[in-house]
């Protein structure tokens, strides 16, 4: 597996909107081929959904974006050829019930189907295990897995491994179509400070073969670049937006302050609008993730 030419990512007042809200807006990028971004945010505040746009796996609103040279939203397919997804909870989520071994043969199996060349089907089938097996291979040696520190080797259950090791495998199967853009989800998610350093070396290890990163995480080590979803707007137009959007605040005010009883208290303890706020901001996100899994 030959070392691939990074994609440049550049982005510009990128967004995405759906019927309930914006998912994330006002994104701008700019990462060099071979580079490692984080991107930073609270929770439903379209993380993720960025990840999928930047991949072509969504379609953005707002913006626009280039990957490797690839225009988004007009060329999706293309960049999809080229970016490759690690783990994203809902999207690509490893099967419990399959072994590792029988999880990276799948992986190999689709990746050389319906991203492979057409002439890769028609090679001899003892010539196509030994290129599958050499490309695994490879492929668990830059993702830092050794199958034979696993308890079972190749046939340990998926459901048996560790976070970090679950993200190394979910990275391995990416980097069997050597990708020119690799997007993770959640890096950081239940990981210990020592797992997390090596989790951002892995990273490290595969951007400076060329492959350009993006990883979705909750604080980034202080020499990578962050792009942060959920900020608020500069322009006064998109500040008179996000007011709009958020309703339940603008909606709680007046019963605080006109009904300064008892029975107002017992409102504000119970705090409905509090609870309605959450769902209004990720009813767009789960939207979008809805329909990325139907594509």
């Amino acid at each position: 597996m030959d070392s691939p030419h990074g994609a440049a990512v550049k982005a510009e007042d990128f967004g995405l909107k759906g019927p309930r809200g914006w998912v994330f807006r006002n994104i701008a990028i700019d990462a060099a081929p071979g580079s490692i971004t984080a991107v930073e945010g609270p929770s439903g505040s379209g993380r993720t959904c960025l990840l999928l746009a930047l991949t072509g796996r969504m379609k953005p609103t707002a913006g626009h974006a280039e990957v490797g040279g690839h225009r988004l939203p007009k060329t999706m397919a293309a960049v999809r050829r080229i970016a490759a997804l690690g783990p994203v909870s809902g999207v690509n989520d490893l099967d419990q019930a399959l072994t590792v071994a029988e999880q990276l043969r799948e992986g190999a199996l689709l990746q050389r189907r319906y991203e492979g060349p057409i002439r890769a089907l028609l090679r001899p089938r003892g010539e196509r295990r030994a290129s599958t097996a050499a490309r695994i291979e490879e492929a668990l040696a830059v993702a830092g897995l050794d199958l034979a520190t696993l308890p079972k080797g190749p046939r340990t259950s998926v459901r048996d491994l560790e976070r970090l090791e679950s993200v190394r495998l979910s990275v391995a199967i990416a980097l069997l179509g050597d990708p020119r853009l690799l997007a993770l989800d959640d890096l950081d998610l239940k990981l210990s400070d020592a797992e997390r350093a090596e989790a951002w070396s892995l990273l490290r290890a595969i951007a400076a073969r060329g492959t350009t990163v993006f990883a979705v995480c909750s604080e980034a080590p202080q020499d990578i670049p962050v792009v942060r979803t959920g900020t608020p707007a500069k322009t006064p137009d998109t500040k008179a937006d996000e007011k709009t959007d958020a309703k339940p605040e603008t909606d709680a005010k007046p019963e605080t302050t006109t009904k300064p009883d008892a029975k107002t208290d017992e409102k504000t303890d119970a705090k409905p609008e509090t609870t309605t706020k959450p769902e209004t901001n990720t009813k767009g996100t789960d939207d979008a993730l809805a329909e990325a899994r139907r594509a």
